[in-house]
């Protein structure tokens, strides 16, 4: 199936989303924040597959893939950078968020 790994970004947004519904976790309406952390990781992450790609070091399944490049990274892997990150701040906002911990911004 060519959209598995899509599939399995999409699984990750949709099993997380209710930690900024019901927890209230504010991190989609901290967007700006949420780019200025994204970004680094988006921009280090994609230029070391792409080094890791043209090395030959590194390779993606073409049958699990929708085939849809960006130079030599496939799509999902480019979503898989913001993806994964949102899901695991997400994360992190909700222990906060149940836990009571304050961050550095509501001290």
């Amino acid at each position: 199936m060519r959209a598995v790994y899509l599939l399995v970004l999409l699984a990750c947004l949709v099993g997380t989303a209710p930690l900024e519904l019901v927890l209230h976790t504010r991190v989609y309406r901290r967007w700006r924040r949420l780019l200025l952390t994204l970004l680094p990781v988006f921009v280090v992450f994609t230029a070391w597959d792409v080094l890791a790609i043209r090395a030959g070091h590194w390779a993606y399944d073409p049958r699990q893939t929708t085939g849809v490049h960006l130079g030599n990274v496939p799509l999902e892997e480019l979503l898989f950078f913001l993806v994964i990150p949102t899901c695991s701040i997400l994360a992190l906002e909700a222990v906060r968020s149940v836990r009571g911990w304050k961050a550095g911004d509501e001290q």
